[in-house]
């Protein structure tokens, strides 16, 4: 499970986070959305321990991620694709993860194959890849442990309508093992076909949460989404 309970973050006198909670519970794929600047990456590092709340708590599978034994064999994260050795290949980047939380180096190779990345992909350096392959190459990273928590950020970024299909069965096979997916997006149609439940936040603030059925009721989603969308690109101009 994933919790947020009350979590505000304040930057000098930003607020980018303002008294955020909701729950991402097992077996359930959760879709983060909003609009860029929104506060979901800030809300992904406070969970991931890569930043802290002002107020408020964070925590997954129960304990803070920083309090966890081996948290990234429990947690898989995928925060920034791009941010990964250049001159260091596919393989080496799995290897050495998978050393780091001290797993045989043949999982390397299942994770290659679950993720689609080919061996001679594997063999070049991160520098040659496309941003899709990064993104495959991020997520098969987050996934070397077997975590029961997947915290992914855009992950969709980069993908091809192919891996994008591919990673919307990839989190649902996932979510059915019972793993609790947190995913975010700027972008409601992705999030709306894989997500089981939604939480849209805007200019820090959770504005609406639910199961996908419930939110079709009543006033529209996408809606809200446009109007959000425009009012956030009205107040950055």
């Amino acid at each position: 499970m994933i919790e947020f309970r009350h979590v505000t973050k304040i930057y000098k006198t930003v607020r980018a986070l303002d008294d955020v909670s909701f729950t991402v519970e097992p077996g359930c794929v959760t879709g983060f959305l909003g609009p860029n600047g929104a506060g979901k990456s800030t809300a992904m590092r406070i969970l991931v321990g890569l930043s802290h709340p002002t107020t408020g708590s964070a925590t997954v599978l129960g304990r803070p991620y920083t309090e966890l034994d081996n948290p990234g064999s429990q947690v898989g994260a995928l925060l920034d694709a791009t941010a990964q050795h250049p001159g260091r290949t596919g393989r080496e980047i799995l290897t050495l993860g998978a050393l780091t939380l001290g797993l045989p180096t043949a999982r390397v190779g299942e994770v290659l194959d679950l993720v689609g990345l080919t061996r001679r992909e594997a063999g070049r350096t991160v520098s040659g890849y496309s941003l899709g392959m990064r993104q495959r190459l991020g997520i098969g990273h987050a996934l070397l442990g077997h975590p029961k928590a997947l915290v992914l950020d855009e992950p969709a970024n980069g993908l091809d309508p192919q891996g994008t299909h591919w990673m919307r069965g990839l989190l649902r096979d996932l979510a059915d093992s019972g793993c609790s997916v947190l995913l975010s997006s700027h972008q409601l149609h992705e999030v709306e076909q894989v997500a089981d439940h939604i939480v849209l936040i805007g200019r820090g603030r959770v504005l609406t949460q639910g199961g996908i059925d419930e939110l079709s009721q009543g006033r529209s989603l996408e809606q809200t989404y446009l109007e959000l969308t425009a009012d956030t690109a009205r107040s950055a101009a």
